[in-house]
C-alpha cells in the first residue's frame, strides 16, 4: 500500500490531527485571536471535518491488521463528529467568556482522536492506547470551570474511576493474551473456548466497559461528575464518550467474545435489568437538572444493553440507530442547560419553574429532546427504543422485554415533572429572557429536525441496517 492508501484510509484521524496542530499552532504562534472570530473559525474547520467524513469513506486495514477501516467504523465516527459539532456550537455562549477555549479544544479533539482509533482498532493493544488517548483529556476538561470546587471533584473522580476501570480491562486483556498468545482479533477468535481463564477475561473487560458506559452497579461515578464538569463537557461524555465506547464494546462482545456468546448473554441481561431499574428510580428524586439528566443516561444505557443482547445484526443495527438519535435528543436537553447555566448559572428543576413564559424557544426544545428521550411518539427516541426492544425480543426473553417496557413508564414520569415544571408551573421570578446566539440557535435546532426527521424517515434505519449487515 502506498503512501496515498495510507493517507486516505486514516483520513479520520488525519483530519483530526490536523486541526489540533493548527490549534496549537494558533495558540502558541499568535497573540490571540478575538474570541468570536475564532470560535467561528473553529466551528467552521469542524463542520469541514463532518462533511469530509460524510463523503470520503475509506476502507481497507493498515499496520499488519492492528487498524480496520469499514463501512460501519466511518458511520460510527460521522456521527460521532456530528455530535462534536453540535456540542462546540451549544457551547458558543460559554465559550465566548472562556479564557482557555483553544485549549479545550485541543483537549475534545484529542479525546475523540483516541475514539477514533478505538473504533477502528482489530488488536486489543491499539484498544487499550486509543482507550486511555480518549479517557485522559476528559479529565483535564472536566476541570475546566477553574473557579469551581466542584470541576475539580469531577476531574479527579473520573481520573480515579477511569484508571480503575482500565486496570480491570488491562488486567483482562492481559489473560487473554496469555490463553491465546494473540493480540490481534484475527487470531484471538479462532483460540478461544469456554475455559475458566477466559471466562474470568470476559468478566473483567465487562467490568471495564461497565464503568465507561456507567452500567450498574458500576455507574457512582456518574452524577456526580456529570454535576460538576461544565454543561459542554457533561454533554460530550453522556453522548459522545458513551456512544463511542458503546460502538466497541459492542464490536468487542459481537466479533472477539462471539464464541463466548451462551456465557454472556445472561450477564447483559442482568446488567440491562439493573442499570435500567436503578438509573430511573434515581432519577426521580434528582432536584438538579444536570444529576436527573446523568441518571437518565444511565437509564438509556439499560436500554441500548438490551439491544446489544440480542447478539445480531438487528441488535447491531438498533444500537448505532439508537445513539445517532440519542445524540440530538440528548444534546437538544443540555444544549438548553447549557445556555441558562452560562448566562444564570442556575441548574437547580425550580430555577426552570415559568421558563415557557420568558424563553419559549428554549422551552420547547427541552420538552421535545425529554418525549424523545422518554420514547414518545413521533419523535425519534421513540423508534429507537422500538428498535432495542425488538432486537432484544429476539431470542424470546419476554420478562426482559416487559421490564424494559415497565421502565419506559417509569422515566415518562419524571421526564414529564421537567416539562410540567416549565410551562404549567408559574412563578413571580422566572429565568430572565436570554440572548441565545446564533450558533447555538442553529445548533438546537439541528436537534429537534433530528429528532423529528428521523422519527419520520424509515430510509435511515434501513440504510444503518444494510451497512451492519456486512460487520
Amino acid at each position: 500500500m502506498n503512501w496515498k492508501d495510507y493517507m486516505i484510509t486514516l483520513l479520520p484521524e488525519l483530519s483530526i490531527i490536523a486541526i489540533i496542530v493548527l490549534l496549537l499552532l494558533i495558540k502558541i504562534g499568535s497573540d490571540g485571536w478575538q474570541k468570536d472570530r475564532f470560535l467561528y473559525f473553529i466551528n467552521a474547520l469542524l463542520l469541514l471535518n463532518f462533511i469530509a467524513g460524510l463523503f470520503i469513506q475509506p476502507e481497507g486495514h493498515l499496520f499488519h491488521e492492528m487498524y480496520k477501516a469499514t463501512r460501519l467504523t466511518n458511520i460510527e465516527k460521522s456521527i460521532l463528529n456530528g455530535g462534536v459539532l453540535l456540542i462546540s456550537l451549544q457551547s458558543f455562549s460559554w465559550l465566548k467568556l472562556h479564557k482557555h477555549a483553544e485549549e479545550f479544544y485541543m483537549l475534545m479533539l484529542s479525546s475523540l482522536l483516541g475514539m477514533f482509533f478505538m473504533i477502528s482498532s482489530n488488536n486489543l493493544l491499539q484498544f487499550y492506547l486509543g482507550l486511555e488517548l480518549s479517557t485522559i483529556p476528559l479529565a483535564a476538561i472536566c476541570n475546566f470551570d477553574l473557579d469551581k470546587r466542584q470541576s475539580s471533584e469531577s476531574a479527579m473522580k473520573l481520573i480515579l474511576n477511569s484508571a480503575f476501570s482500565s486496570g480491570l480491562l488491562l488486567m483482562g486483556i492481559s489473560l487473554i493474551y496469555g490463553a491465546t498468545g494473540s493480540l490481534n482479533f484475527s487470531e484471538i477468535i479462532p483460540k478461544l473456548e469456554n475455559s475458566t481463564l477466559l471466562l474470568f477475561a470476559f468478566v473483567l473487560v465487562t467490568s471495564g466497559f461497565g464503568f465507561k458506559i456507567s452500567a450498574v452497579p458500576f455507574h457512582l461515578w456518574t452524577a456526580d461528575v456529570y454535576q460538576g464538569a461544565p454543561v459542554a463537557v457533561t454533554s460530550y461524555l453522556s453522548v459522545i464518550s458513551k456512544g463511542s465506547l458503546f460502538f466497541v464494546f459492542t464490536s468487542v462482545l459481537y466479533s472477539l467474545f462471539r464464541p463466548l456468546s451462551n456465557d454472556w448473554y445472561p450477564v447483559i441481561c442482568l446488567l440491562a435489568v439493573l442499570t435500567m431499574v436503578i438509573g430511573n428510580l434515581f432519577a426521580l428524586r434528582q432536584t438538579n437538572i444536570k444529576r436527573l439528566l446523568a441518571f437518565s443516561s444511565i437509564a438509556q444505557a439499560g436500554f441500548i444493553l438490551v439491544g446489544i443482547s440480542a447478539n445480531s445484526v438487528t441488535g447491531l443495527s438498533a444500537v448505532v440507530y439508537f445513539i445517532l438519535v440519542y445524540i440530538f435528543s440528548n444534546l437538544g436537553a443540555f444544549g438548553v442547560v447549557s445556555i441558562i447555566s452560562s448566562y444564570t448559572g442556575r441548574e437547580t428543576l425550580i430555577d426552570y419553574r415559568g421558563l415557557y413564559k420568558t424563553n419559549p424557544l428554549l422551552a420547547w426544545v427541552l420538552a421535545i429532546s425529554l418525549f424523545s428521550l422518554a420514547g414518545i411518539p413521533p419523535t425519534a427516541g421513540f423508534f429507537g427504543k422500538f428498535f432495542l426492544l425488538i432486537a432484544g425480543a429476539a431470542k424470546d426473553n419476554y420478562a426482559l422485554i416487559i421490564i424494559a417496557a415497565l421502565n419506559m413508564v417509569v422515566s415518562l414520569y419524571y421526564y414529564l415533572v421537567v416539562v410540567k415544571t416549565i410551562f404549567l408551573h408559574g412563578d413571580e421570578s422566572p429565568i430572565e429572557k436570554l440572548p441565545v446566539p446564533i450558533l447555538s440557535r442553529i445548533a438546537l435546532l439541528i436537534c429537534v429536525a433530528g429528532m423529528v426527521a428521523l422519527g419520520l424517515l424509515g430510509n435511515v434505519y434501513d440504510f444503518i441496517q444494510s451497512v451492519c449487515s456486512n460487520f
